[in-house]
């Protein structure tokens, strides 16, 4: 009897300690699942995105991309022996390689600087390339991909003008007009720099050349290749002073939310930098640039006027 007894209280034992068993293995997972949440957000935050799986761009197949032609080295047309335009530039360079890389056709969209970026709000492109710059103020109508080139801002003007001036306050005064592309960025430092200045805003670079080289205007906010490009075409051209800002470099303007193209257009990026492709974009371009060019949008038929190729051939 004793015996019995004694292995009936064996056994409760026994069943106790699976039952304690049990409760562990059943309370384990609730505590790791409360872990895993705590660290999902961090996770979620560094976790790659698949867009190979889960690209999408607005038109099937293509890689959609706004451009402003009026910017050289970045995008411009060059002009052929007859001034048949090509849209050149590294940005256009750039946007065939990342199409490439994606696996979608390329489609550019030619519109003023001003244009690419309603372009982007309206969803109407896939990416805005015009030597964008990352200014947090656009972070609500676009995503920015990665810095792809580091380039800087400038204040020009002619040699006649270039010892008047030393700094920014030289010119800070309704008398003298300034310069700078509407939109833009340098539109922006011109207001922050010269904000007392007479500053007026045009739609292409072209124009706010044209106008320096006339006398309309004193001085313009210009980026610093840009402004180097013209040089070469208009050697009266000088560059004064640096114009400090916190954002300097060219950034990708992504249709915003596509965290999928977004990706993918990091990735590439990235690629045409190790592979040196990046590089030769960049020379190639700036070579084209000294060339024969033309900065601007083209007329209906898709041509350029003759009296603005002679000029741009100067």
């Amino acid at each position: 009897m004793m015996k019995k007894i004694l292995a009936l209280l064996l056994s409760l034992a026994m069943c106790l300690g699976m039952l304690a068993g049990c409760g562990s293995s059943n309370t384990t997972p609730a505590a790791e699942a409360s872990a895993a949440t705590d660290g999902s957000a961090a996770a979620a935050d560094t976790a790659e995105v698949d867009w190979k799986s889960e690209l999408t761009t607005v038109a099937d197949g293509k890689l959609t991309v706004a451009t402003s032609p009026d910017f050289a080295p970045y995008e411009f047309y060059a002009l052929d022996e007859n001034n048949t335009p090509t849209l050149a530039g590294f940005d256009v360079a750039l946007a065939g390689y990342i199409a490439d890389y994606l696996g979608l056709e390329l489609e550019m969209v030619t519109v003023d600087f001003d244009g690419v970026l309603s372009e982007l709000q309206t969803k109407s492109v896939d990416l805005g390339m015009a030597g964008l710059s990352p200014d947090p103020k656009r972070e609500a109508i676009m995503d920015f991909s990665d810095i792809y080139y580091k380039g800087g801002q400038s204040l020009v003007t002619v040699k006649a003008n270039a010892d008047s001036i030393t700094s920014f306050d030289d010119i800070n005064s309704s008398e003298y007009t300034i310069g700078a592309q509407t939109g833009s960025i340098q539109l922006d430092l011109a207001n922050q720099n010269t904000p007392d200045a007479n500053i007026v805003s045009m739609p292409k670079v072209t124009d706010i050349i044209s106008e320096l080289l006339a006398g309309k205007e004193y001085a313009a906010f210009i980026e610093t290749d840009v402004a180097k490009s013209y040089q070469k075409n208009y050697p009266d051209l000088e560059i004064v002073l640096d114009v400090p800002y916190e954002q300097e470099g060219s950034a990708i303007g992504v249709n915003k939310g596509n965290a999928a193209l977004l990706a993918g257009v990091n990735e590439a990026i990235a690629a045409a930098q190790k592979d040196g492709s990046l590089e030769n974009f960049i020379a190639e371009a700036n070579e084209q640039a000294s060339g024969n060019k033309y900065e601007g949008l083209l007329n209906e038929d898709g041509q350029v006027e003759t009296d603005a190729a002679a000029s741009s051939a100067e």
